[in-house]
Parts: structure tokens; C-alpha cells; sequence
């Protein structure tokens, strides 16, 4: 019997694009389903983004790109996180790649290996702690519960730390939870990294410009770690363009380096329309970014409106990205008829079958209390969604 590798039978299928296509297969039966479990902005790329793709295929760029993207489009991330984060970067530094999934993967893969440790605050995007088992690295997993905003603290972090650590993982603005570390908890987190000279940070800010608490602040800019943190991000959140697929890292040398390295076997340079493109999206205006954080904040208040009226949910504010995290295990053990709530991923199913409304639960996330429900759709379809919700959960017992 033909079977795959270790490495492949230990990873996990995503479970939020798993619950997407199961709400597909019910639209496609004609269900009306509102899918709240999907990551991506539900705007359009911006048009003078797409006027650059457009003129990019007119003018022939339809060869391979340099494996760590164009030089253009790395000079313009060097000035955007000069002009916005106040961070100098060469070019040299910068590794253009299919996606900020990609920018993750590439950096785990670069540096970590059997035996070593990377640190994973709980609650985490799923993909994290599956790319770390690829990496053939050890998951080292702190639990950040709803009672402290889903943020690890810097007693946490040192508790975590052993002789094998050889990463953390952060993420802020945060998915699943929206949590955004302040400059200060980065600060303190920072405090203790610069005791672990050896422990790379990978800081993931792909939802930077979705914050509604003010400037993005990213661990980087302390001096005391600043040369071993990888910043991760990309154009997929900020700029609507999820399926343009480019993110980057901006890196110690040594570390893009080895990034380029490994792209260079395994994918190349990334798409080279979709990079022009990414060109206008950094140079070009930006009031898109502007006006698509004000229609998620209006969509976020609407979301904690409508949350507070239903029974047995527990969330914290959201202070950035899209998501609402509620704890939701007031309705484990509840019934419907026949079918008994167990777990998160039943509620989340019994909502999608009953309700119709698509949501992911939390033990994905490393949160089995909680459902992640998505808030990036219409004003409409969120006040109906949280409606069925309300009368779908109102119907166990």
C-alpha cells in the first residue's frame, strides 16, 4: 500500500479552509449560507492597483522574476517600512514571496530544525504550529486566555524559554483573536528576549493596517532585538488583494539569505504581475487603507453590538484585524434533539447546518472555548448571521 511521508501524515487540514468549502458545497445546493469563517477582506483591489497589473501585462512581464522578487518592489517595501514603521532595511533584506504564508513558511524552514523549539502564544493562526512540524521543530505553546486579552506576558515568555528555543512566533494584530500588543507589552516582551541572544522572533503584521487603536507598533524596533527579528507581512489585508499572493519578509541578511535559498529550489520568484501590482499598492495613495479600516471598525461595533444580547458568549474587544473570539463553551454539553454539543467544532457545525452561517472552532486555534467568527462581510449579512446564531444556540438545551 502506497502511503505519504511522516512529515505529511503529521500535518493537520486547515480547518478554516476546510469549513469554508463545506458552506461552498451548501451554497452550491442552493442553501443560503453566510460564511463567517473566511480570512479575507470581502472589498475589491483598490483600481489603481489594477490599472498597474493591467498596464504590467501590456508591457510584457511575463518572464521569470528574480527568486527574491523585483528590485522595484523591494525598494518600495524598504521605504514603506522606513516611512511607516520607522525600520531601515536594505533590499538585500527584503525576500519577496507567494503570499506572507510563504514569508512564514521560508523563515521556520530556514532556521529551525529537530530537536529545536519555537514558542506559539495560544490562541495562533492554524498554520503555525502545523509549519513548525514541517520544520520538524517542537511546538511550545503558551496559553493566552480571554481574562488577559489573549496576550502572552513577559513572565510567560521566560517560563517558556529553555536551551533549545530557537523561535517565537508573534502576531499583532492578531489572528484569530484581534488582540494587539501595545508598545509597551512589546517592550517587556523584548526585555527578555535580549537575556536569549539565540531565539529569532517572527513577527507576523500582515493585519498592521487593520488597527483601531492607533500606530502599529512591531517588536522590531527595539535595538536589543531588533537583528533577530523576521518581519512578516505582505498585501493581502491591507490592500484587498488575499489571491494577488505576495508577501515578504524584511530580515537579518543572514536569514533572507537562506530564504532566497530555499525559494530558489522550491517556487522561484512570485508572480510577476501580481508584484507590479503590489508596486502601486505601496507607492500609490492610500486612502483605500483608510477607508476599508473605518468599514471594519463600523462592522466590528455592529458585530459587539449585536454579540452582547446573546447568552453564554464571552469575548474581549478586537482592537484590530476582523475577527470576534467568543468563548462559547457555556453551550458544551447542550442538546438540539438528537444531537449533543460536545466540543467547539460541533458547535460550529451545528450552526452551519442549522443556522447556515460558517464560523471555525477554536481548538484549531489552539482555543477549544472559543469560535472564530469573521466580521469582513456586509453590514447586512452580519446582522442577519448573528440573528440566526442568537435563535440557533437560543434552540439548545
Amino acid at each position: 500500500m502506497t502511503q505519504v511521508s511522516e512529515r505529511l501524515a503529521s500535518l493537520s487540514p486547515s480547518e478554516t479552509l476546510a469549513m469554508s468549502q463545506k458552506s461552498n458545497e451548501l451554497k452550491a445546493q442552493g442553501i443560503d449560507v453566510i460564511n463567517l469563517s473566511v480570512g479575507e477582506p470581502d472589498f475589491f483591489t483598490p483600481n489603481h492597483i489594477k490599472e498597474a497589473a493591467k498596464k504590467a501585462i501590456d508591457s510584457n512581464f511575463s518572464f521569470y522574476s528574480p527568486v527574491p522578487g523585483y528590485m522595484d518592489l523591494r525598494k518600495a517595501i524598504a521605504d514603506k517600512l522606513k516611512r511607516e514603521n520607522d525600520l531601515e532595511y536594505t533590499t538585500d533584506q527584503i525576500i519577496v514571496s507567494g503570499g506572507a504564508k510563504q514569508s512564514v513558511c521560508n523563515a521556520l524552514l530556514s532556521i529551525v530544525g529537530p530537536g529545536d523549539e519555537v514558542i506559539v502564544p495560544a490562541p495562533y493562526w492554524v498554520s503555525y504550529v502545523e509549519m513548525v512540524k514541517l520544520a520538524e521543530g517542537t511546538n511550545v505553546i503558551i496559553e493566552a486566555g480571554i481574562e488577559q486579552d489573549f496576550k502572552i506576558t513577559p513572565a510567560q515568555l521566560e517560563k517558556a524559554v529553555t536551551p533549545k528555543t530557537k523561535a517565537l512566533i508573534l502576531c499583532s494584530p492578531s489572528n484569530p483573536t484581534g488582540s494587539v500588543y501595545s508598545k509597551e507589552e512589546l517592550e517587556g516582551l523584548a526585555g527578555v528576549l535580549a537575556k536569549h541572544p539565540n531565539i529569532i522572533v517572527l513577527s507576523d503584521e500582515i493585519y498592521e493596517h487593520i488597527n483601531y487603536i492607533g500606530k502599529h507598533e512591531s517588536i522590531a524596533q527595539f535595538d536589543a532585538v531588533k537583528d533577530r527579528v523576521v518581519v512578516i507581512n505582505g498585501v493581502s489585508k491591507a490592500y484587498a488583494m488575499t489571491g494577488w499572493r505576495i508577501g515578504f519578509i524584511a530580515a537579518p541578511l543572514w536569514i533572507a539569505k537562506a530564504c532566497n535559498k530555499l525559494q530558489g529550489q522550491y517556487t522561484s520568484g512570485p508572480c510577476s504581475i501580481a508584484q507590479k501590482a503590489s508596486v502601486a499598492a505601496f507607492n500609490g495613495p492610500q486612502e483605500c487603507v483608510d477607508e476599508m479600516r473605518t468599514a471594519f471598525l463600523r462592522r466590528r461595533d455592529l458585530v459587539i453590538k449585536l454579540c452582547r444580547d446573546i447568552p453564554g458568549i464571552r469575548f474581549s474587544v478586537p482592537q484590530g484585524a476582523f475577527y470576534l473570539f467568543p468563548e462559547v463553551d457555556a453551550y458544551f454539553g447542550k442538546s438540539a434533539g438528537a444531537r449533543k454539543i460536545e466540543n467547539a467544532s460541533d458547535l460550529a457545525m451545528y450552526l452551519l447546518e442549522t443556522a447556515h452561517v460558517a464560523t471555525v472552532g477554536g481548538a484549531a486555534f489552539g482555543a477549544p472555548k472559543c469560535l472564530r467568527l469573521s466580521y469582513a462581510t456586509s453590514d447586512e449579512n452580519l446582522t442577519e448571521a448573528i440573528a440566526r446564531i442568537r435563535q440557533a444556540l437560543a434552540a439548545l438545551e
